[in-house]
């Protein structure tokens, strides 16, 4: 697993915060880190790139592990409330998602 120093940490709370490259940057990270999957390739995601459904990584059972990893990275907590088909559907909507609770601290 790639460690914070060489991934980034966003979960900035004073200042600015963490550009939308930098989100997406740890973003794909994660993916890499947690669904093992390849570098090049999640390098290429863009907002249409199909997640949930379309990966076979990605399955019910690593949803829990990724967004446990996408809270310990952002600093944040993800309710279960907040967590729709939706938002998994796409890399675009997984990066939407993040950048919408990160905004809201």
């Amino acid at each position: 697993m790639a460690s914070e120093s060489e991934t980034g940490t966003t979960g900035q709370k004073s200042g600015l915060g963490p550009s939308r490259s930098e989100i997406d940057r740890t973003l794909k990270a994660i993916l890499v880190d947690v669904l093992g999957l390849d570098p090049a390739d999640v390098d290429e995601f863009d907002g249409e790139t199909g997640l949930f459904g379309h990966l076979p990584e990605l399955d019910s059972m690593a949803v829990a592990g990724l967004f446990t990893e996408i809270e310990d990275r952002f600093d944040m907590l993800i309710d279960d409330d907040d967590v729709d088909a939706e938002m998994l559907e796409t890399y675009g909507g997984l990066l939407a998602f993040i950048e919408m609770k990160v905004i809201e601290g």
